[in-house]
């Protein structure tokens, strides 16, 4: 077994079905916790670093040569995209001092945006996707993650200093 197929596929997460990259989002959860629990926001942004340079390395190791440029087992960029979802909530958890999981719908509006706009692919998510190379596959789903954690803040926003108020 190849490294690079271990990567792209989160150590065979990705040949799950039905929907590969749902059971991955979901999978990348717990272990935005794992890494918030061993250095908060910081090792989780870390994380996201680090599952993007390697998943750009693993997919164009792993699509080289095939007609499909982004198959459905590769997975390792939806677990980089949720993790960027829910950083907010690891953020808010480290300014505040409390349990990570304490803000557990944070998890599920990261969640719940991030699945939205990886399968909606709305104006910039959808051009990285076209791109149809290593690059792509990873940026539109840091793209996906990056508006999901925008709109994390925004319903944090919301709750925190309207709906409370």
């Amino acid at each position: 077994m190849r490294v690079s197929h271990l990567i792209a596929t989160v150590f065979h997460l990705g040949h799950i079905q039905p929907a590969p990259g749902t059971w991955a989002s979901l999978a990348a959860l717990p272990l935005a916790w794992a890494l918030h629990l061993v250095g908060g926001p910081w090792a989780l942004l870390a994380g996201i670093v680090v599952a993007f340079a390697s998943g750009v390395w693993a997919t164009s190791l792993e699509t080289r040569g095939k007609v499909d440029p982004d198959p459905s087992e590769i997975v390792i960029d939806e677990v980089a995209g949720q993790w960027l979802a829910v950083l907010p909530v690891s953020i808010g958890a480290a300014h505040v001092g409390a349990n990570m999981l304490n803000l557990w719908p944070g998890f599920l509006f990261a969640f719940g945006f991030f699945r939205l706009f990886d399968i909606w692919k709305p104006g910039p998510i959808g051009w990285a996707d076209r791109r149809e190379d290593a690059l792509g596959v990873m940026l539109d789903d840091i793209l996906a993650g990056l508006a999901a954690a925008i709109c994390v803040v925004i319903a944090a926003f919301i709750y925190h200093e309207v709906l409370l108020r």
